[in-house]
């Protein structure tokens, strides 16, 4: 197989689009999120997967717009989710490492273990537009007072506050709850299926309770994300496939693609489907323990290589977006919110006051310069290829750094000099130009610098010490590669 993934370039500056009026319910779309956890960037039939199967994903992206170069705002799923719940980079309120352990765990105060309660979530903003909106599935941001999601914009949620859950919850100890009670009985066996009965029931009940008011559903499923656990029925599929890992990392990924399916066809049989605005990726590459396959990209979950931030992303609006169409420039994570709030006329909340650890001075250059939030209107890029706006985008994570500018990428790893690479054309990373534009590099590396004096705040707790070196390691170990038994 030969990889054909290069892409175009894009420039970019931190914008958020707002209108002055909000346009009528019936006006607006509903809003679905569908995000997968660890998926690797070539695993789906559309980014060249010839073993996996991905029908409902494939029939997704030639429905609306495929994004090749879409970022995510951190390589690890907390940040990531910080980031892509905010529409802010969650460096500028210190959150910078990912939740994994108790709060014993961490030398910091445990009331700072989370999502700062004056960031506003997707939900609280969308709430306030007049929707009514959902989280099913995972959280990951904060376990404590203040923190759930209930608390935090969502009139409904049913998951697990933790980063990973495993799959059959009936016949284990499990921690999924309900709006704060734990459940006790489950319409499937399978958590993947579950959480699509789940959302589906809630769009269900808004279209009878309250068919005109819109609504926003996030389906945060824990799949493909470890620990390796599926069906006997969807393992069976996959018999055939000579690693044990691989098949079941397929079989969840199919399961995944079902969900996604039955999403579809519930909002085309009720009539929703042509004014519904959907946006499906993952919260960061590959990880190393998943049989995942990040296909031309090199890196994986956990450094700043393209393999960890770089996510394959389908935006579908029937109403709006043309189907069949793709887009090679470059798209964040960050772009939810400014995208969602053009999408519905709505403005979004004003920014909360600044919390007592961060700088002042700091934050309101850093706003005088970026403004509240980091992503912009995707829209326009999406209905128009001749759309290409500049973008910068910056991240840090375990003593490695990285800006994406235009078509070169400047990473700045933990444990070597930095490295420049022309990712627009040089998506695997392979030929490092630091040395040989020594002007460009110098010039990015300032960029990154000036950046990172400008933050608001320190990152208010870290990762154990283990995860900086196993970073460093996988920086090179992970090279493109053929898919695995194809």
């Amino acid at each position: 197989m030969t990889f054909a993934f290069l892409v175009a370039a894009g420039f970019g500056g931190p914008i958020l689009g707002r209108c002055a009026a909000i346009a009528d319910a019936a006006e607006r779309p509903n809003i679905v999120v569908i995000l997968a956890d660890d998926m690797g960037y070539g695993d789906m039939g559309c980014m060249g997967s010839q073993t996996l199967r991905t029908p409902n994903l494939d029939r997704l992206a030639d429905a609306g717009a495929l994004c090749t170069q879409a970022y995510v705002a951190s390589p690890v799923c907390s940040p990531s989710r910080a980031g892509l719940m905010t529409g802010r980079d969650p460096r500028r309120f210190g959150y910078e490492d990912n939740l994994n352990a108790a709060a014993s765990n961490y030398a910091t105060r445990p009331e700072l273990l989370g999502l700062p309660p004056r960031e506003k979530t997707l939900g609280d903003h969308l709430r306030a537009a007049g929707y009514a909106t959902a989280l099913i599935g995972k959280w990951h941001l904060g376990t404590g007072d203040g923190f759930h999601p209930n608390d935090r914009g969502f009139d409904h949620f049913c998951g697990m506050l933790t980063g990973s859950h495993h799959y059959f919850p009936a016949t284990m100890k499990h921690a999924i709850e309900r709006n704060g009670k734990r459940v006790e009985s489950f319409s499937s066996d399978y958590l993947t299926d579950f959480f699509t009965d789940e959302g589906l029931r809630f769009i269900d009940k808004q279209q009878r309770s309250a068919p005109e008011k819109p609504w926003f559903v996030f389906f945060s499923y824990n799949a493909p994300h470890t620990p390796l656990q599926a069906k006997r029925e969807d393992l069976q599929r996959f018999a055939h496939l000579p690693d044990r890992k691989r098949q079941i990392y397929a079989a969840m990924m199919f399961a995944l693609d079902r969900g996604v399916g039955r999403i579809r066809d519930q909002l085309e049989q009720t009539g929703q489907w042509d004014n519904t605005l959907l946006v499906f990726f993952s919260d960061n590459g590959g990880a190393t323990n998943n049989a995942s396959w990040n296909g031309p990209l090199r890196g994986v979950k956990g450094c700043l290589r393209e393999g960890g931030i770089r996510v394959p992303m389908i935006w579908t609006w029937p109403a709006k977006i043309p189907a069949g169409s793709r887009c090679d420039t470059v798209v964040s994570a960050l772009d939810l919110l400014p995208t969602f709030m053009a999408a519905t006329a709505s403005k979004a909340l004003p920014l909360g006051e600044p919390m007592p650890h961060e700088d002042a001075r700091n934050r309101k250059r850093m706003i005088a310069l970026a403004g509240t939030h980091d992503g912009i209107n995707v829209l326009p890029q999406l209905t128009d290829e001749d759309q290409r706006p500049s973008r910068r985008l910056y991240w840090r994570l375990q003593g490695q750094a990285a800006v994406l500018d235009g078509a070169d990428k400047l990473v700045r790893p933990s444990h070597r000099p930095a490295e420049l690479f022309r990712v627009a054309s040089d998506v695997g990373e392979m030929n490092d130009l630091s040395r040989r534009e020594t002007a460009r590099t110098d010039q990015l590396f300032r960029l990154l610098g000036k950046w990172e004096a400008s933050l608001p705040t320190v990152p208010l707790w870290g990762s154990s010490p283990y995860w900086s070196g196993d970073t460093a390691e996988h920086y090179d170990a992970w090279p493109p590669r053929e898919e695995p038994f194809r």
